[in-house]
């Protein structure tokens, strides 16, 4: 059936969700540091300004903050959200379905640390919302990654914002396991680089009445130039 609803499609492997626990212990956070072997992250674009003051009225901030609520940002030919729509956020278990190595793996999450505050920094006062996720059993990484959206009340500068700590978990599978040694950080940072560009498309779109962008073309993850690198230093390494 066409048109038909992806949580629809998928809603078996949804159910299962809740079943599953998380593959770290999120209660340690204080241990994930780069000296203990976890990488952080930290990214972030600068979308559409809007006046000083609170966030505009269907300006850039509550635009940019439907489309993370949906989970739009993310490039479809990488990667793809799926949950029930009608579930509050702060409830939601979602289904990841990546696309890695020319397969198909599909990856469960947990959404929590809902954001909603203002808080003061050495740029001035910002309004900060936004959430995280966490990785269940059966993730080829395990971690947090949280997404913000950000306006500066004093200078009406809008952010998106993208920050994580994670390490690749146990991989049973001798090729996978492989593969995401070669690719996985590389295809990390081309997600952040990815989402942060076609966040920014998004909101202008939205903002100018006009379609959002369409989706690049599935292609292998080996054509990105940073996976290009990484496989020739272990080439490099293994001569």
């Amino acid at each position: 059936m066409k048109n038909r609803p992806l949580w629809e499609m998928y809603r078996d492997r949804l159910e299962k969700l809740p079943s599953l626990q998380f593959n770290y212990d999120p209660e340690k956070v204080e241990a994930y540091n780069q000296s203990t072997g976890w990488r952080v992250d930290f990214h972030e674009v600068e979308l559409p300004s809007e006046n000083p003051g609170p966030p505009e009225e269907g300006g850039a901030f509550q635009v940019a903050k439907g489309i993370v609520q949906d989970y739009r940002f993310p490039p479809p030919h990488l990667i793809q959200g799926i949950f029930y729509p009608d579930r509050p956020l702060a409830e939601r278990y979602m289904l990841l379905k990546a696309h890695f190595l020319g397969f198909t793996f599909f990856f469960g999450v947990r959404i929590g640390g809902l954001i909603d505050t203002i808080t003061e920094t050495q740029e001035g006062r910002e309004q900060v919302w936004g959430y995280h996720y966490r990785t269940l059993q059966g993730h080829f990484e395990k971690g947090q990654i949280d997404f913000l959206v950000v306006k500066n009340l004093d200078t009406g500068k809008v952010y998106f914002r993208i920050q994580a700590y994670s390490r690749p978990d146990k991989i049973e599978n001798f090729f996978y396991r492989i593969g995401f040694w070669l690719f996985g950080r590389p295809l990390q940072l081309y997600f952040a680089r990815a989402s942060k560009k076609r966040m920014v498309q998004l909101v202008q779109a939205e903002l100018q009445g006009k379609r959002a962008p369409a989706s690049p073309p599935v292609e292998p993850v080996s054509r990105n130039p940073e996976a290009r690198e990484a496989l020739q230093k272990v080439k490099e390494q293994e001569s």
